[in-house]
């Protein structure tokens, strides 16, 4: 029998979470080719180089590490990560009946489980931006609701980050030289679709935007999709709705502007007022014990 979600949680003492203390190559390569990622620990995360500021992901399972191209990468997530929800208030946030199977990518490393994180670590990154990025979700499609909540220690009241089941666009404030990893619950197995924007001042006074899409394959029946196109509608003011009325392509963006524009910067004084409470559920991340 499948452990629930909640067993889970008081099967243990909180402890450290691993793996979170890292520190990137500069000269680290970028991969070519399409992958499917389904082991191992994978973040994404901005990169900077030559003036350039793109959404990437790290692969760390890779020897030696890469960072891929989101467009050419799918994250897969195999039944090994189906759990059961558990019949607790607490989890109502996930909007799934008790008892039901979902995939969780949880916040501590699980063997036979692709570990989703993300991190602001890139050494051209930590260079140029002056306090952090927004990373924000800004549209989804797939067949089931996607949540990605922390849970710190083991009774810590779950804090939800991103859920598809609420309004779209979702920002998130990460610090410079962070590296996070959340639990991520997929309603039902298929193939998924996260548009993300990820967008920071940087310290020359300038402002840099980057627009990608996350592929996901959930389910070991679910055949990995490269090449299925987004066609969900952008959430209203997002940077890349802005940008995509430009005949700009949202799911390849790559692009710097000179300053916040439009519905841009009403998504940072947003953001602002989040970054007491963000910052404390990061710093909680570690004392986690979700697996």
């Amino acid at each position: 029998m499948l452990k629930s979600l909640l067993a889970v949680l008081l099967a243990t003492a909180p402890s450290p979470t691993p793996g979170l203390d890292q520190s990137l190559d500069p000269g680290q390569a970028q991969a070519t080719g399409r992958a499917v990622l389904d082991t191992g620990h994978v973040d994404i995360g901005p990169r900077l180089r030559d003036g350039a500021w793109t959404i990437r992901i790290h692969d760390d399972h890779a020897v030696p590490p890469v960072w891929r191209e989101p467009a050419d990468t799918v994250l897969r997530v195999r039944d090994t990560a189906r759990q059961t929800v558990p019949d607790d208030p607490a989890y109502a946030f996930l909007g799934e009946r008790a008892g039901a199977e979902v995939h969780v990518v949880p916040q501590t490393e699980k063997q036979g489980v692709v570990w989703i994180g993300w991190n602001t670590q890139d050494p051209g990154v930590i260079g140029a931006i002056s306090r952090g990025i927004t990373m924000t979700l800004r549209g989804a499609q797939g067949p089931g609701a996607v949540t990605v909540f922390l849970q710190a220690g083991n009774l810590g009241a779950p804090q939800v980050l991103w859920s598809t089941a609420k309004p779209l666009p979702q920002p998130m404030w990460v610090e410079t030289n962070t590296h996070t990893h959340a639990n991520w619950v997929f309603g039902e197995p298929g193939n998924y679709q996260l548009a993300v924007d990820i967008s920071a001042d940087l310290a020359d006074g300038t402002t840099a935007t980057a627009s990608t899409v996350l592929r996901l394959a959930v389910g070991d029946a679910t055949e990995p999709d490269f090449d299925a196109a987004f066609t969900a509608p952008l959430a209203a003011g997002s940077a890349s709705a802005a940008t995509a009325s430009e005949d700009q392509d949202p799911s390849s963006g790559t692009w710097q502007t000179p300053a916040l524009i439009g519905a841009g910067l009403l998504a940072v004084l947003i953001v602002g007022a989040l970054v007491a409470r963000q910052s404390a559920v990061r710093r909680r991340a570690e004392r986690e014990d979700f697996r």
